[in-house]
């Protein structure tokens, strides 16, 4: 008797079902069908959508990752830390006295020893140029710190409460925004017979924190409408919760970003304000001072006025350059 064939065989229903790749057999012949094959094998071979993924960045996670690759930020990053450590230790590269001065040399250019030369008063430019870092890089730090600090906290309760706070910061802010910096400075400052920095801090704090204000004010009011911040509300969190748990942390970036480039713009205002002689003061090294006492020589002896000059706009396009690096990372739109 005849066995029966199988039903596979006969082109019937086979139970077990279809080996892998055996449903469809290639034609060989490069048409559509075997362009599906190459396609459903593909397929086959990408990786299942629940399995592992990268593990998603944060904001700052992924504005790091960013910040390593710039070429802009690692620059101005090594140079701020450069002028940051010749300011806490001026004697790893200048072993002289600014101080020390002999008239004898009196604006004598380059010799051994002294590579930029001598200053009017027969001080050392380069011992100066290192020795006013510290002045410069204090003002800039220790202002853009209060201002940031004083500023986010003024402007940040305003934004997240409204109301008459509100109404009343901005008002008092639009008062401040009205004194010009420069006038400002003579009339404040020109009373003030201390020789030592916190007089310029003070002063820069007092016309800055308006501006990190009005920053931090716009980021709060934004971020406290989010969908999270609602929520929490919802879920009977305190105001106390919200502004420092889920808003703040959310509206701190733009305030970052605005107080590192103002910090290059507060150190130029320092000079400024020494230049016009109501800043910094002698005995105190300041590129400011040294700009002025260089100012009516600059015929006669420019290496004076080029070294200090030189040292303040590199500083400055330094921070410049770091919250420009800052803003785009932060910024997904920039990017």
């Amino acid at each position: 008797m005849p066995e029966p064939e199988s039903p596979q065989g006969a082109g019937g229903y086979d139970p077990v079902g279809p080996r892998p790749r055996e449903a469809i057999s290639p034609t060989g012949q490069g048409g559509a069908m075997d362009l599906a094959l190459e396609e459903a094998e593909s397929l086959e071979e990408a990786p299942v959508p629940g399995g592992p993924r990268e593990k998603a960045r944060s904001l700052w996670s992924d504005a790091w990752h960013q910040l390593r690759r710039n070429p802009v930020f690692v620059l101005s990053s090594l140079l701020i830390l450069f002028l940051v450590v010749i300011s806490l230790w001026p004697q790893l590269i200048a072993s002289g006295d600014p101080l020390r001065c002999d008239l004898s040399q009196s604006q004598q250019g380059a010799a051994p020893g002294h590579p930029f030369g001598y200053d009017t008063q027969g001080c050392d430019v380069y011992t100066r140029t290192v020795y006013g870092a510290r002045a410069s890089i204090t003002v800039g730090v220790c202002a853009t710190l209060g201002a940031a600090l004083l500023g986010s906290a003024l402007g940040g309760l305003a934004g997240f409460f409204g109301s008459w706070s509100d109404a009343l910061l901005s008002r008092v802010a639009d008062i401040f925004f009205g004194i010009p910096v420069i006038l400002g400075g003579l009339v404040f400052l020109s009373v003030v017979t201390s020789t030592t920095v916190w007089p310029v801090v003070g002063f820069i704090i007092l016309l800055g924190w308006p501006q990190i204000a009005r920053i931090a004010r716009g980021s709060v009011i934004t971020a406290k409408h989010n969908d999270y911040v609602q929520a929490a509300r919802a879920l009977g969190a305190g105001n106390a919760r919200m502004l420092l748990r889920h808003v703040a942390p959310n509206a701190v970036a733009p305030v970052i970003v605005v107080a590192t480039i103002a910090l290059g713009t507060y150190i130029a205002l320092e000079a400024t304000l020494s230049f016009l002689g109501v800043g910094l003061r002698p005995p105190t090294v300041s590129w400011g001072i040294d700009i002025s006492n260089a100012a009516p020589q600059i015929r006669n002896a420019p290496h004076m006025l080029l070294y200090p000059a030189g040292a303040l706009s590199l500083t400055v396009l330094a921070f410049i350059m770091l919250g420009d690096a800052v803003r785009d990372a932060l910024d997904p739109k920039l990017r």
